[in-house]
């Protein structure tokens, strides 16, 4: 009997060639074609974590990529939008490795140090608003809105709202009011909170919502940068839990590798991704980020409105 993974590819091979006739259907090349089938799936994911991992914390949306590149896979069903977001959670480890000091130093003084429970709250603030607006619309939203169309539309939009923050920014330094997250107040956390949501709608970007937020809300870039990435260990942990939970009637032991793939590969380019950033943020605005998005952006529309492309609903 062929696992879950291999028959998902049977099926969709069965599409591809329209021949009722599958190859494994044969007892002695039934195990050859398994083990084949789940390699193809397993580089699936290894692909769709490398895509996670180099988008998760740019201003380009991980999700819309993840929509995309598993449009283009074959790797969109109900399972595969649970992997995508349980995946997320082997990029916050990357964070967790990279600013380990720093949470490491502020869990020990929490009990006694008033900077750090100021911290502490400002983070938590900042991911109460994504948890309760997440809860009543996220349902809707999935729905809707997870497809290429909408997910190339706000890639365009949200290029030239970097472009904005960004000329903000450079004709009037002053603006950056707040240039360490320990100077942030709770009234900062929330603004950056709500800045937050806008990542709901796919393609607008989590990493990009927060870190231009916080940029037009008065932190300078690697103020906004740093808060993003802190704000990301709860909101994404939480999502990932949440999902796997919800979703919990779709998945078995037989997907473990699979999930296991998406995890370690994730990891691994998220921090990579991360070091680099913060190396490219200190000489570096995002503008280079807001033309990849608006180009890409409109080869998307171009690709699906000609039919080049078949872009999947």
């Amino acid at each position: 009997m062929l696992s879950p993974c291999a028959t998902r590819l049977k099926h969709e091979f069965q599409r591809i060639r329209g021949k009722p006739v599958w190859p494994g259907d044969n007892p002695r090349t039934a195990l050859i074609w398994e083990h084949l089938l789940d390699i193809a799936l397993l580089s699936k994911a290894a692909v769709m974590g490398v895509v996670e991992g180099l988008t998760e914390f740019l201003p380009i949306s991980s999700t819309g990529h993840l929509i995309l590149a598993g449009s283009l896979l074959g790797f969109d069903d109900d399972k595969a939008k649970v992997f995508d977001i349980a995946i997320q959670t082997g990029a916050i480890f990357a964070v967790i490795l990279v600013y380990w000091q720093k949470i490491r130093d502020t869990v020990l003084a929490l009990p006694s140090e008033r900077q750090a429970q100021r911290f502490a709250l400002n983070v938590l603030i900042a991911f109460l608003p994504a948890v309760i607006l997440g809860l009543l619309f996220g349902k809707a939203i999935k729905a809707h809105l997870f497809t290429p169309v909408v997910v190339a539309s706000t890639f365009i939009l949200g290029g030239f709202i970097i472009l904005w923050a960004e000329r903000r920014q450079a004709n009037n330094p002053a603006v950056a009011r707040i240039h360490a997250v320990e100077d942030m107040t709770p009234l900062d956390a929330l603004k950056v909170g709500l800045a937050q949501c806008l990542a709901m709608i796919p393609g607008t970007s989590r990493s990009g919502a927060t870190i231009i937020g916080g940029m037009l809300l008065g932190l300078s870039r690697k103020a906004a940068t740093d808060f993003s990435f802190y704000l990301a260990i709860p909101t994404l942990i939480g999502a990932g839990a949440y999902s796997l939970y919800k979703e919990r009637a779709l998945l078995s032991l037989a997907d473990l590798p699979l999930f296991a793939v998406g995890l370690v590969v994730s990891f691994i380019s998220a921090w990579l991704c991360i070091r680099w950033l913060l190396r490219y943020i200190a000489t570096h605005s995002f503008a280079g980020f807001a033309y990849y998005r608006i180009v890409f952006g409109c080869v998307v529309l171009a690709t699906a409105w000609s039919g080049l492309v078949v872009w999947a609903a």
